[in-house]
C-alpha cells in the first residue's frame, strides 16, 4: 500500500514538472511581442534629458488589456511622467497575464 502510495506521487510530481517546462517555451515570445508594442508606444523623444540611461520599468496588465505601470526606477521626473503619459493605460494587442508583474529594461537617448 505504501509503495503504491509512493509511486503515485512520483508520478504527480513528475507530471506536473513536465506540465511546468513544457509551458516555459510559450512564456518567451509573448513578452517580445510585449516589448515591441511598448517600444513603439515610446517611440517620441524624452525633454531636458542631459545623457543616455537605462530604467526598469514594472508594470502588469488590466482586465482589459491596459498596461498599468508601477514602477519606474528613476528620479528624474520628465522620464516618469513621459513613461506614464505614453504606457499607462494603454492598450496593446495579446496583452500578458492579468496582475503579472512584468518587469522591463528600457533605454533612454538624450535629445
Amino acid at each position: 500500500m505504501m509503495k503504491k502510495f509512493k509511486l503515485m506521487a512520483l508520478a504527480f510530481v513528475l507530471g506536473t514538472a513536465s506540465l511546468f517546462a513544457a509551458n516555459g517555451d510559450n512564456l518567451k515570445e509573448p513578452t517580445k511581442k510585449i516589448r515591441t508594442q511598448i517600444e513603439n508606444l515610446l517611440q517620441s523623444s524624452v525633454e531636458n534629458i542631459d545623457s543616455e540611461m537605462t530604467v526598469n520599468i514594472t508594470f502588469t496588465f488590466s482586465s482589459e488589456g491596459e498596461i498599468v505601470v508601477l514602477n519606474v526606477d528613476t528620479k528624474n521626473r520628465d522620464i516618469l511622467n513621459y513613461i506614464r503619459e505614453n504606457l499607462n493605460y494603454k492598450k496593446v494587442e495579446s496583452p500578458g497575464e492579468r496582475d503579472k508583474h512584468y518587469t522591463m529594461p528600457l533605454k533612454i537617448k538624450a535629445s
